[in-house]
Formats: C-alpha cells, structure tokens, sequence
C-alpha cells in the first residue's frame, strides 16, 4: 500500500505539487511569525531584566507589595549578608545591592519628583548591557557624588555631564536631608517610563542622604535566565526567614501584558493559517479525487474493500503532509536565519526609544508546532473527501472511465 500510495502521488503531479505549495507555505509563515514574535519577547525580557531588575531580587517580605507605600518599614539592616548566602553559586554572576527611595531633584531653577536608586556603580554597569550611556560616561565606584540620569529627567532639568543636581529626601525618621551631586552621564534603557523619572548614585552616597545603613533589595545577576527557577527555589530554602523571593517577571507588570498580547495575536495568526491551509488543500485534494473517481471505482470493482481504499487516500495525504511539513520547515528555518542576519531595522516598541533589529527566534517548541499544523491540516483535508470517495456506488464510479 505503501508503494502504491508514493505512485499515486507522483502520478498527480500538478495536484501533489498545488497540495504540497500550499502545506509548505503555510509552515514557513507559522515558523516566520512564531519566531518574529518570540524574537521581540527574547529581546524585551533581556532588556528587562538588564536595565532594571535583574534577574532575580531578595527584599524582605512585603516589599514587592507595599514597598513603594513605606519604603523605610522594609528595609534590611544587614543588606552584605544577605548577598552572601548566592555568592560562589553556580550560575551565579554577582549580587549587587540597591536601596530605592523618592528624591526630589534641584538643578538651581526648577524641581523634579524622581525615583532615585542607590547602585553598586562597576556591578551596575556589568548587568545593565541594555543601558546606553547617551552622553558622559557611566558611574563608577570612586564617583563618591556623582550622579547619573535618565534621558527624560536629563532633558526636563535641562542637565549635561559636569552640572551640579541637588537631591532633597525625607529620612527613615523623618526628617529632610539633602546632598550635593555632579552629573557624570545620561542613560537610555529599554523603557522610556524609566528613563523619564529614574536617576542613580552611588549607595554609600544614598545612605549618607537618607542616614541609613540598610538597603532594600539584594538583585541577582545569572550566567542564563533559564537559571531563573531552579536558583530562586534554592534561594527560598536557603535565605533566613522574614525574606521573600522575586523572579524577574513577577516584577515586570508590562512584560507580562506585552506576552500576553502577543501570544494572543500569534494564536489568531495560526488559526488563520490553519484555516488558509485547510481550504486550499481542501480544494486540492478534492479536484484530485474527483479526476480518480474512475481509479477508485475499478479498485472496488476488483474486489478491493471500501476501507482498504480509505486508507490508501489518507496514506497518501499522511505522506504528502509530513514532506510538505519538513519542507516549509526547512525552508522556515532558512529564511529565519537570513532574515536575523540581515539585522533589519525595527522601530521602538510601544513605551520604548530604543530601536532594535529584527530576529526571527528558531525556538524548538515554535518549529513542532509548525510541523503538526502543516502535517494536521493536510491530514485533515483529506479525511471527508477520502471517506466519500471510498463509499462511492461502484457502478456510478465505473461510469467516470468512459
């Protein structure tokens, strides 16, 4: 049956090919935009995760929740020893700790609200490879004062590198402090929202502002965020109680929604595909059974069962659709990988100023589904023609040789 099944196939040339057209097509642009779109969520977690959050944050409990409420209510008294208990751990690159507080920011004329972040400068730096210094240069450890902005807060203050910023802050008990600062750079990140109210300091220079010790994250940065899991449970196990544990994408409030849209959108995309495939190779293999109405009436003339003759049509289709899947998925494969090499210009994404180049992700769950859709839909085509034509009075079959 086999045999017999591949000679049909080549026997129909124009049909087979018009079938074959049709699966192939229909693969490569599932593969296409499956992996466009997973190109631009690959790009948007990194620059995430290495702008703002890293990849994983320790703060005490409630923080996450409320911190932004009373931020001096969560602070770690002993922030050092808290990085220490993930340090030398494999997949570990480094902990960097942080302390987050509301400023308000003086060039001498004007006053900003800001969202100010005492950093560790040089591990700053090392994390945050989707931060574009856009003027000066990036802040260092031995910048006891200095300050860094974001594009937005920069051109509101109507500040460059070597301008004085004065920063005004309420302390843990309540009194008003301020503090002397030099702009040394402008950055840019991945999301123009941060980059619009956020600025950075050194932390013993936050500390000496706020007159507090403590800090209120410890963030981890991974040699691979598919680490993310397996090293936040062990970070669960191993912290002392009263600490909570947050993975990148709990934290990232816009991601989250941007994936969702965007999986959404690719669902509808494979639907229409499914539907487009469905019918053109409806359309096929129905003119080719229709043609073969002659063949099939002599097969059960000859004493072939009706089943024996349903089988060998969706033998065919079987065969037919699984070489059309490898096809497109070759094809799907090639034309990704020139198209991620042609680094394509994208425009910024929304809540973005950042352009970025277009990549077409080869990712091995996206290619299967390819597959099985192309494989499915071929399949699927063929079923109720195959089974009509396979009940077929052989008398009024027969007719069709004359």
């Amino acid at each position: 049956m086999l045999k017999l099944a591949l000679r049909n196939l080549f026997r129909q040339g124009t049909r087979t090919l018009l079938t074959l057209f049709a699966v192939i097509f229909g693969v490569t642009g599932l593969i296409l935009g499956g992996g466009f779109i997973e190109g631009v969520l690959f790009q948007l977690r990194e620059g995430t995760i290495h702008s703002q959050l890293g990849h994983l944050q320790i703060a005490r409990d409630g923080y996450a929740a409320l911190g932004r409420r009373e931020p001096f209510d969560y602070l770690m008294p002993d922030p050092a020893a808290i990085a220490a208990v993930p340090e030398g751990w494999p997949g570990v690159l480094e902990t960097l700790t942080r302390l987050s507080f509301t400023a308000l920011a003086n060039n001498g004329r004007a006053d900003l609200p800001v969202l100010a972040e005492g950093v560790q400068p040089d591990r700053e730096v090392r994390l945050g490879s989707f931060i574009t210094i856009v003027d000066g240069r990036h802040l260092r450890d031995d910048d006891a004062h200095g300050v860094v902005l974001g594009k937005g807060v920069a051109r509101f203050l109507k500040l460059a590198p070597g301008d004085p910023l004065t920063l005004i802050a309420t302390t843990p008990d309540g009194a008003v402090n301020s503090l002397e600062f030099r702009v040394v750079g402008i950055f840019q990140s991945f999301s123009r929202d941060y980059d619009d109210r956020a600025l950075r300091i050194p932390l013993a220079a936050a500390q000496e502002l706020l007159v507090s010790s403590g800090a209120h994250v410890v963030v981890l940065s991974l040699a691979d965020t598919a680490l993310t899991e397996p090293i936040a449970a062990r970070l669960a196990a191993s912290l002392p109680a009263g600490h909570e544990v947050k993975r990148w994408h709990e934290l990232a409030d816009f991601y989250q929604k941007t994936e969702a849209l965007y999986r959404q959108q690719f669902g509808v995309l494979q639907f229409i595909v499914l539907i487009m495939v469905l019918l053109s190779v409806a359309n096929s293999v129905n003119m080719a059974i229709f043609e073969r109405t002659g063949e099939f009436g002599t097969l059960l003339a000859l004493g072939q069962r009706r089943g024996a003759v349903f089988r060998l049509i969706m033998l065919e289709y079987v065969l037919l659709g699984a070489f059309g899947a490898l096809v497109g998925l070759a094809l799907g494969t090639l034309a990704a990988v020139g198209i991620t090499a042609l680094e394509l210009p994208m425009p910024p994404q929304p809540g973005s100023d950042v352009s970025y180049n277009a990549v077409v992700a080869l990712i091995p769950g996206v290619l299967v589904q390819a597959f099985v859709v192309g494989w499915l839909a071929c399949v699927v085509a063929a079923f109720l023609p195959g089974r009509r034509a396979s009940r077929l009075p052989v008398v009024e079959a027969l007719r069709a040789n004359i």
